[in-house]
């Protein structure tokens, strides 16, 4: 590459405009062209058929069907060669974002046209559609730059200041070296880090969550204690204050929309009245102004909010990047939350500091856990107090119940597949996203209950293209069947002939919800993914709508959820897999069978475990499920006396149902102690082990042959 223009060998190059050409995903123009009206001027520039277009437009790439169309037009002839260069796509690129009327679109397009091969001109649709489809996005071609410059630029997202900062780091005659970056001969970087400071009204890449799913997880991740922070269900948005000057910037780093927080700016002055600039990480949501506990999720759109009328839109404050003039990017979580702490006034139901607490021992991560899935809230979020604010870095941990126990806690319904929809990208021109729903008995319909798109593999969403009896009807409202009740936005693209004929799936989700989207009284799956293919389940066998009726009841049913219970009742569910697999009545009793004693699985593993047949149920039934947490949040101390070989069963089962086991040195307190007497008989019962219950070895067998935490009745000595 090449940073400045270098006419003297022949080739106008600037760094600059090759890495916005390269990444038309980031800061984006906006064009206001959708694939359909590209279709509609490109069918007139080429005078070719646009319902021909159309139908090559459902392979999913309109960069390809207009360049398809080119190189067959009579009408107008590509060129041989390309001559036309970059900086020249980038102005005409330019004044397109300016255009909004057809015709003066239509005359633009037309121009360019002359001058393009068909490759040219499918290059130049997929930049207007901001995805080149070349599986390269910033940390690649920053990395081309700059070994510094993706770090730069996730602190600042402003790819022309770290471009230019990268070209003056790389010095006097960087016009024609190989690199924008000071590169010795071995591609190390020569030069000092490329450092480029937080920008106020720019958005900041926020810090980002990865699943927690057990207690002992959160413990080692956050050794030194974490901020336990309630998980609200709103919206994410950075706020950035200069002056009386405000923007706010959504999870996706785009602008929020107006009626959302334009009325904070007469809130957030008062709240930080010592706060002339300022970024602020935060969420938003619908609070009761009566209760101060916040409304559903969703309840946040334009038209939602006027269904509540004693309601205010709160500011959630959790984080502060930035403060007059000072970047506290650096600062660890606790000294940044002091901070917010003293600056900051809170506003009932306006502007307010989110809850958390501040945790260092499982016992009070436990009962925090409990205490918001009891009220019904989403989680927590767990962030390590000692830890920086990391842009970009998912280095905080989020707990949900569907985290936990291996999924067993998730929400799930069987469901029957009804129709399908066309899917974009690499999938397009299949079926690939599905409508989901259940049957109504009591006026003898099907009703939908969500889309689904996650959870195939390519195999099976290639083989499904086939199997599915499916017809197609483009989302025509005149070609829904009567059998079907769906609103609008839920026509298919295909609907299944006979919905009693279909196949039933799995689906898994977060929880179940509720929007006006779907006809089985408003019961939806949020994050829902496909989980299994029910052959032992014909649509008599699925979940009917009074049935999911009852499920989404009981998931709301939480005032007496505890841990220890859940943790037995996912022990004696089967656990939920990652991808679905096919299953027939078979397979489904194996999977639901309880386990035999350890001793008896590791004989059966060591006598099985190289022959064909059990290698080839492997294959078949997928990867092995994992082990439920049995133990979580029990600390054993290693008993004296044992073999090397009951050491080794000790490590295996009990850490790896969940549990933690202490060594003979740890200064630890356990919460039980096993009674395995040594040589000289000596007892368990020491001062260090304070009051550790103390229970037979037979507890803990009994426990893992049964799947869950037995009471210590009865094995107490």
């Amino acid at each position: 590459m090449w940073i400045n223009d270098t006419k003297e060998c022949g080739f106008r190059g600037n760094l600059d405009t090759w890495v916005r050409l390269l990444l038309p995903m980031v800061q984006p123009r906006v064009y206001n062209l959708q694939s359909k009206q590209l279709v509609k001027l490109f069918s007139k520039i080429l005078q070719t058929s646009e319902e021909a277009m159309l139908e090559d437009l459902k392979h999913g790439d309109v960069a390809h069907t207009i360049s398809s169309a080119f190189e067959e037009s009579k009408a107008v002839k590509a060129v041989s060669k390309s001559n036309i260069l970059i900086a020249e796509v980038d102005e005409f690129l330019e004044k397109l974002s300016g255009m909004t009327r057809e015709e003066e679109q239509g005359h633009h397009f037309k121009q360019l046209t002359q001058k393009c091969t068909p490759n040219d001109l499918k290059m130049v649709i997929r930049l207007i559609k901001h995805d080149l489809r070349i599986n390269a996005g910033p940390k690649h071609i920053l990395a081309a730059v700059h070994p510094d410059a993706y770090a730069a630029y996730q602190t600042c997202r402003d790819l022309r200041a770290v471009v230019q900062k990268a070209a003056s780091d790389a010095g006097p005659g960087a016009a024609g070296s190989s690199s924008g970056a000071s590169l010795d001969a071995g591609g190390s970087s020569s030069g000092a880090n490329l450092s480029i400071a937080i920008n106020i009204m720019t958005p900041v890449l926020p810090m980002l969550a990865e699943a927690c799913k057990s207690v002992e997880q959160a413990m080692k991740k956050c050794p030194n204690g974490m901020y336990s922070e309630i998980k609200y269900d709103g919206e994410r948005v950075q706020v950035h204050k200069k002056g009386d000057e405000f923007k706010y910037f959504s999870r996706a780093l785009k602008p929020v929309m107006a009626h959302k927080v334009n009325h904070f700016k007469e809130f957030i002055p008062d709240a930080f009245p010592s706060g002339e600039d300022l970024i602020l990480d935060s969420e938003i949501l619908l609070v009761d102004n009566r209760t101060g506990k916040p409304l559903p999720f969703g309840s946040l759109g334009v038209h939602k909010q006027t269904g509540y009328q004693d309601a205010n839109v709160c500011l959630f404050v959790f984080d502060c990047m930035y403060y007059n003039g000072e970047s506290l990017l650096h600062m660890s979580m606790k000294r940044r939350r002091k901070i917010l702490e003293k600056v900051m006034v809170e506003i009932p139901n306006r502007v307010v500091l989110s809850e958390q607490e501040e945790i260092h021992v499982p016992a009070d991560l436990t009962a925090m856990m409990e205490k918001v899935f009891r009220l019904g809230l989403e989680g927590l979020v767990l962030k390590n107090l000692e830890g920086p604010y990391e842009p970009g870095k998912r280095h905080w941990l989020k707990v949900k119940k569907d985290y936990l126990f291996g999924g067993a806690m998730a929400d799930t319904a069987d469901l029957v597949v009804l129709g399908a929809f066309y899917g974009t990208g690499q999938k397009g021109g299949m079926k690939s996203i599905f409508l989901m729903g259940c049957y109504d008995p009591s006026y003898k319909r099907w009703v939908t209950v969500t889309k689904v798109h996650g959870g195939h593999d390519d195999a099976t969403l290639a083989r499904l293209q086939t199997e599915l009896k499916m017809v197609e009807i483009n989302k025509d409202p005149g070609k829904i069947p009567s059998w079907l009740k769906a609103n609008k936005p839920m026509f298919p693209d295909f609907v299944t002939v006979d919905p009693k004929e279909s196949q039933v799936w799995e689906i898994t989700g977060a929880e179940f919800t509720q929007t006006e989207v779907h006809t089985a009284d408003g019961i939806s799956v949020r994050f829902p993914r496909v989980t299994r293919i029910r052959d032992d389940k014909g649509w008599e066998q699925a979940t009917s709508l009074p049935e999911l009726r009852e499920l989404y009841k009981k998931s709301k049913e939480t005032s007496t959820f505890s841990l220890s219970a859940a943790a037995s009742s996912a022990a004696s569910s089967p656990t939920k897999t990652d991808s679905p697999t096919r299953r027939g009545k078979r397979g489904a009793d194996a999977a639901g069978s309880p386990r035999g004693s350890p001793a008896k699985r590791g004989a059966a593993a060591a006598s099985t475990d190289d022959s064909d047949s059990h290698k080839r149920a492997r294959a078949k039934t997928g990867p092995a499920k994992p082990l439920p947490d049995v133990f979580l949040g029990v600390q054993l101390r290693m008993p004296r006396g044992l073999t090397e070989e009951e050491v080794y069963h000790f490590k295996r089962y009990f850490v790896g149902y969940g549990g933690k086991l202490l060594d003979r040195r740890s200064k630890e307190t356990p919460t039980h102690v096993l009674q395995c007497p040594d040589a000289d008989g000596a007892s368990e019962n020491t001062p260090r082990n304070g009051d550790a219950v103390v229970v037979d070895v037979k507890w803990l067998w009994d426990s893992v042959k049964r799947q869950r935490l037995l009471a210590t009745e009865g094995y107490t000595l």
